[in-house]
């Protein structure tokens, strides 16, 4: 039995909609102890985001995104839910404006009615911590106004759907928990405004900023080594967003639920990754101590194999619950479920089943996709007509060439509505 280093009291408030109302308590083996949180350094994150600020993947990768509306293996799927969250997605840009609707109780802090209203709407986990500039996307920006606060969210995803990934029914249940979560938000931010203060949601298909460094800040969990966010309850299994304000809330804390150490031991995503695109050593990342995913690997498998997941199926946090798994590890030195079928084995639809210690194959070109911002895309596009002859003298050529400056003029200013651009799907 190993020794136990210091145990976690999990409150109601991060383990969702189930019949216990009371607190857990985690109890992390000493050699698994690392620091609350994630490790990083303030000052290096301060820097990139001041010299190079992030952007978000729907701009950073638009070629990829042009290529993926036209090439997904569930590309209707895909396509019904943007069409749904359109006007979902405006209402939450445009909440931010709202005026409040009740008056504020002077001095009240509204932490426990927001996250007892945010548990009756349905979702799994809730924190609050402050909103962190230094991870707003470049593009966002122009819409996110300055509060304060931020309410961290998470709606679970169903559990034996996604123990199905990778397939077309699993990510259905991916986007219905999508949509069920950006109406709620708003009606939450209904909510905190008749408690007489603004609220703006950031919807989870149009996220204004890099959310994880938020939801490790609030308590909600730490990063694991495929690149998610593991909650002490649901592992990966959850879909995250932002809701901020000028409420007055208290900050949960950072915790070390020894994740971090567990990854590092644990490896199974690393091992079991059909892109083989997880690496399996921390690096120092903008700032930040973390597994960095290989996206030029990830990126092309996802899009062929409906958003894929596999890390997510075969996290035994994910899988069994990290208490389960912490019990386990502390009694045995061993990793939940690792080298059996029940945990590791998946199926791909074209290709098979996959056992522990066994992965598909690629072809050379499988990983060759489109890359680059709009601008390159753009212009790479216009290069192609050219090398081709693709544009003529005469009225149809200054047709290409009009249809080229606005595409410019767009890919610098952005489209004038929200439903000229193109969702950005929280997957890649």
């Amino acid at each position: 039995m190993l020794k136990i280093g210091h145990t976690v009291t999990v409150p109601p408030t991060l383990r969702g909609q189930g019949p216990d109302g009371e607190s857990e308590t985690l109890s992390v083996p000493q050699e698994l102890e690392t620091t609350p949180g994630i490790p990083q350094d303030s000052q290096t994150v301060t820097f990139y985001s001041r010299h190079y600020p992030i952007e978000s993947h729907n701009v950073e990768h638009f070629a990829f995104r042009v290529w993926l509306r036209e090439n997904a293996d569930i590309k209707e799927l895909r396509e019904k839910h943007e069409d749904e969250q359109k006007p979902v997605i405006t209402a939450s840009r445009n909440s931010g404006e709202l005026a409040p609707t009740g008056e504020p109780v002077p001095g009240k802090d509204l932490t426990r009615e927001i996250k007892a209203k945010a548990m009756e709407l349905g979702f799994a986990m809730v924190g609050m911590t402050g909103y962190d500039p230094r991870y707003t996307y470049v593009s966002k920006r122009k819409w996110v106004k300055p509060f304060p606060h931020v309410v961290c969210l998470a709606m679970e995803q169903p559990y034996e759907e996604t123990q199905m990934i990778p397939g077309p029914a699993a990510e259905a249940k991916v986007f219905e928990t999508y949509r069920r979560e950006g109406s709620q938000g708003l009606v939450l931010a209904n909510y905190i405004r008749s408690l007489g203060y603004h609220a703006q949601v950031q919807n989870p298909n149009d996220a204004s900023a890099a959310l994880h460094p938020m939801f490790v800040a609030a308590g909600m969990g730490q990063m694991g080594a495929m690149g998610y966010l593991l909650s002490p309850h649901f592992g990966s299994r959850h879909r995250l967003m932002l809701l901020t304000t000028d409420a007055p809330v208290t900050y949960d804390k950072p915790v070390d639920y020894g994740i971090h150490a567990f990854c590092s031991i644990c490896q199974v995503c690393v091992n079991r990754c059909p892109g083989r695109a997880l690496m399996r050593e921390k690096v120092w990342w903008r700032g930040v101590e973390k597994f960095k995913i290989i996206a030029k690997r990830c990126r092309p498998v996802m899009a062929r194999y409906a958003a894929c997941g596999v890390c997510m199926k075969v996290c035994p946090v994910q899988r069994f619950g990290l208490k389960p798994v912490l019990e386990h590890y502390a009694a045995t030195g061993q990793v939940l479920g690792k080298g059996t079928h029940n945990l590791e084995g998946f199926e791909m639809y074209d290709m098979g089943y996959f056992g522990p210690g066994e992965l598909p194959r690629f072809g050379s070109d499988f990983f060759h996709i489109p890359e680059g911002a709009r601008d390159e895309f753009v212009f790479e596009r216009l290069k192609e007509k050219i090398a081709s002859g693709g544009i003529p003298e005469g009225p149809e050529g200054d047709k290409v060439w009009t249809e080229f400056r606005k595409e410019i003029k767009e890919s610098v200013l952005g489209p004038v509505n929200y439903e000229d651009s193109l969702p950005d799907i929280d997957e890649f």
